[in-house]
């Protein structure tokens, strides 16, 4: 099954953009299943539905979470698809799969006063690491942008002093402008007027200078992970629950935020790269939910209420 997994990923990422990620996911997902035919003595081709109807009851055993079901059944269902249409299967084994229903759950997200804590322990930080550490930060809370665009930033993504947006590559190779504001303006400005010191010696620094946080290894740029250690180091020092702050956590404060102050999703869904306006509309409900929140802890009535007449 190994062949027509790697064929099918190579589909996926040419002809419909599929992320790295995504593909490391899909692959991983179908490995798993190759893996669980193979102890059934069953081929890919020859799977039925009662072999996908025991691989879900066997995911559901493994106590895998209601989304990793979810995209393995997705990773499954466009895999047969695809080798119905390439001749290997005969039909689709998993039209019966309906899968779980997954409940709507609201991002994690952070106060104002949680960023602005956040860079001022920033500050602590030794020489040009303050100023990347800040840059980052307001970045991903200024502009929304994925930890992935972010840290693979290149340098031709930098706007020019009198551009007030910045183009970026997001998912699928699309390109969308995000607005720049001036305190991420300020410190992508900073940042760029000490970068050279952080460039690696050698070839290294020729790969690494095509990106705005340069950094040794293969990549040639900082790290998705070593940017989430960045944030828990920083959330310790600004006394924040490091569980509570990560990239993705700024990203989802970025447009809660906007929502709060009255942007419409549409205008939200383009800077976050939405490709569904479906996936924005979260926003919504999680500023409904902190607005209930308010009223519940300040407004005299309910105080009342909780406290009895």
């Amino acid at each position: 099954m190994n062949a027509q997994i790697e064929a099918f990923l190579e589909m996926i990422g040419v002809e419909r953009g599929a992320a790295r990620n995504t593909l490391d996911a899909y692959r991983r997902d179908l490995t798993d299943f190759s893996e669980f035919l193979a102890a059934r003595d069953v081929e890919a081709r020859a799977a039925h539905h009662e072999d996908i109807e025991a691989f879900a009851q066997d995911l559901s055993v493994r106590g895998l979470s209601g989304t990793t079901i979810a995209r393995r059944r997705a990773a499954l269902r466009q895999f047969y698809q695809f080798a119905v249409s390439e001749g290997w299967c005969p039909d689709d084994p998993t039209t019966r799969w309906d899968g779980p229903k997954r409940a709507r759950t609201l991002p994690k997200t952070a106060d104002v006063t949680d960023i602005d804590a956040l860079l001022i322990a920033a500050t602590g930080l030794k020489g040009w690491k303050a100023l990347r550490a800040a840059c980052l930060i307001e970045l991903v809370y200024g502009c929304g942008l994925r930890v992935s665009e972010l840290v693979g930033l290149p340098m031709r993504a930098v706007p020019k002093p009198e551009t007030a947006a910045m183009r970026v590559k997001g998912k699928g190779g699309k390109e969308r402008l995000v607005p720049l504001g001036s305190h991420a303006r300020h410190a992508l400005d900073a940042w760029l007027d000490v970068r050279a010191l952080s460039l690696p010696e050698g070839a290294q620094g020729s790969e690494a200078g095509k990106f705005v946080f340069p950094a040794k290894g293969k990549a040639g740029h900082f790290g998705r992970r070593e940017f989430a250690r960045l944030l828990d180091g920083l959330a310790i020092e600004a006394g924040l629950d490091p569980k509570k702050m990560s990239p993705h956590v700024l990203r989802h404060a970025f447009a809660t935020h906007l929502v709060e102050g009255g942007a419409d999703l549409r205008s939200v869904q383009v800077m976050l790269g939405h490709a569904d306006i479906a996936t924005t509309q979260i926003y919504t409900h999680v500023a409904d939910a902190r607005l209930t929140e308010l009223v519940t802890q300040n407004h005299p009535l309910a105080i009342r209420t909780k406290k009895g007449p």
